[in-house]
């Protein structure tokens, strides 16, 4: 079981290394501006991965719990207490946190002269989330088993939805500084984004109550995993929209 989670407990510390060294560079080359901002494009690659490996990781970690289903449990089981692989996700949780907190600077470098409370508020909701549902989630645990209360699992849940909650908004921001910067494509797109990752929030959090369980909608999993990619694809293509301008 050890020799199983090798591989991706090695790619996920290597993430987190990658994130930390990149906090390292915007704080330590803070007062050189030219040489920070030659360096501040690389990452939005880091923003397009992270969002990427969010939604891939639970697939890659979930052959190694018995047992563990996409459909119904949240991707937050796998850094269970229970889970064979609780400290690779717990890792990748806190890394992701770090890795969007650390793309946050060159989104202000591209529309903060522009349009400043949008990119403002868009970048308030990535920290939170980031924040949130990244560290805080990955340094508290909550338990496969909803009925078992701790601290850690409060802290958890607490942090989860305030995470989830913001970065919900995402979409909608992404398409008012779409349309101001006059790409209606991209801002149609992200409006869409928004309404379904709304109605796939709803789903998610109905699928929890005791009056759907049972039904075809308690499928806390899906309707998680559908949030967080309406979610994130609106930040991907803005993240791949600046790559290719640059």
């Amino acid at each position: 079981e050890k020799l199983a989670v090798v591989w991706p407990m090695a790619a996920v510390t290597a993430q987190l290394l990658l994130a930390i060294c990149l906090l390292l560079v915007l704080l330590l080359g803070a007062h050189d501006g030219e040489f920070l901002w030659k360096l501040l494009p690389l990452i939005g690659y880091f923003l397009l991965a992270a969002a990427g490996l969010d939604l891939l990781l639970p697939f890659l970690l979930a052959p190694f719990y018995p047992g563990y289903s996409h459909r119904r449990q949240v991707m937050s089981v796998l850094g269970s207490p229970e889970s064979p692989v609780r400290w690779v996700y717990r890792v990748w949780l806190v890394a992701l946190g770090l890795l969007l907190c650390a793309a946050t600077p060159d989104l202000w470098a591209a529309f903060g002269n522009r349009s400043p409370v949008l990119t403002g508020l868009l970048i308030a909701v990535l920290c939170v989330f980031a924040l949130g549902a990244g560290v805080l989630a990955g340094l508290f645990s909550v338990n496969a088993d909803k009925a078992v209360e701790t601290a850690a699992s409060r802290i958890h849940g607490v942090g989860s939805v305030l995470g989830f909650l913001a970065l919900a908004f995402a979409p909608l921001l992404v398409a008012l500084l779409a349309f101001r910067d006059g790409a209606g494509g991209a801002g149609v797109f992200s409006l869409i984004c928004f309404a379904l990752d709304v109605c796939c929030f709803t789903l998610f959090v109905m699928a929890d109550k005791e009056a759907w369980r049972g039904t075809r909608l308690a499928q806390e999993g899906t309707w998680q995993r559908l949030t967080l990619l309406f979610m994130y694809l609106p930040l991907a293509v803005l993240a791949a929209s600046q790559l290719i301008q640059k």
